[in-house]
């Protein structure tokens, strides 16, 4: 009953507002998370200063900063989604060469599109299937509370995304994934231990990389393609693909999971403060026989 309520009597209505007054909101969020609350300030700080060691307080502090507005809003604008129109997601997200991935469309070849939580993800959900030919496909986690669990994914799903878990993961890539279907990947949290990981150096830290996504590649022989989000002005995202291999069967172990993360990083080193630097990346901890992979280029 609490999410039904939170949902209709607050979350809803706000979506109906205009993307003004709901930047005007998001100037208060900021105040309300940094200023007041600190939402998880030990851990983008700690995050932060690993990641940049030769970066001044001050150069620490500005970053946190222009974060936790950006984090403002990304969440006002994923409110706005709930209601968001098919005219206004088309506006908001430009897909600068689509080219590179129809061409495959055209081939009835499927591929695997891999980013991270960088700027506004959520509107690659919400928009990427009115811009490409294949059919996108996202692989998300379930959420615990039903309700929520089913709002949003009507709303991720209302211009044409279809959404898979990640528990069916394995039967979506074995069923149906050979249907003309651009799967996305967002590989850059922490994997649990129980997953096989490629470890390598990001951010100045020793970093576990989930291994799905170059699985998936080389067990179905997908080409593979990294997404760069970028914001072009408050609201409004570019979508820039790049080709990491088409032949994912004649690179060497790890390449795949280590080059998407070197195109990740250099946009985070870019411009810091539009990564998600909240969620705790470095939680898993190399153990003794586990090896830093080295791999430069495809074989």
């Amino acid at each position: 009953m609490m999410s039904k309520a939170l949902y209709y009597l607050v979350i809803k209505p706000l979506s109906w507002l205009p993307f003004s007054l709901l930047y005007l909101l998001s100037s208060f969020l900021y105040v309300v998370l940094y200023k007041l609350v600190g939402y998880r300030k030990k851990v983008v700080i700690r995050n932060l200063t690993a990641s940049f060691p030769d970066k001044s307080d001050a150069e620490i502090n500005q970053i946190v900063s222009r974060f936790y507005k950006h984090l403002s809003d990304l969440i006002v604008e994923s409110v706005k989604f709930f209601s968001i129109s098919k005219r206004q997601a088309l506006q908001r997200l430009h897909v600068i060469n689509p080219e590179l991935i129809d061409d495959y469309a055209d081939k009835g070849q499927s591929v695997i599109i891999v980013g991270g939580h960088y700027c506004n993800w959520e509107i690659i959900a919400i928009a990427l299937d009115l811009n490409i030919k294949h059919q996108s496909v996202a692989l998300f986690t379930k959420l615990n509370d039903v309700f929520f669990n089913k709002v949003m994914l009507e709303s991720r799903t209302k211009f044409g995304i279809k959404m898979v878990t990640t528990k069916d993961s394995a039967r979506y890539f074995e069923q149906e994934s050979r249907d003309n279907t651009a799967i996305i990947f967002g590989a850059d949290q922490s994997p649990t231990y129980n997953k096989n990981v490629v470890w390598t150096h990001f951010l100045n830290q020793e970093t576990a990389l989930a291994f799905g996504t170059e699985r998936y590649a080389k067990k179905y022989d997908y080409p593979v393609l990294y997404g760069a989000i970028q914001r072009t002005k408050r609201g409004h995202y570019s979508f820039e693909l790049s080709l990491i291999t088409d032949k994912p069967n004649e690179t060497a172990h790890g390449f795949i999971s280590i080059e998407h993360t070197r195109r990740l990083e250099k946009q985070i080193l870019d411009e810091p403060s539009n990564w998600l630097w909240t969620h705790k990346r470095w939680k898993r901890t190399r153990k003794e026989g586990e090896s830093i992979t080295t791999v430069e280029k495809e074989i």
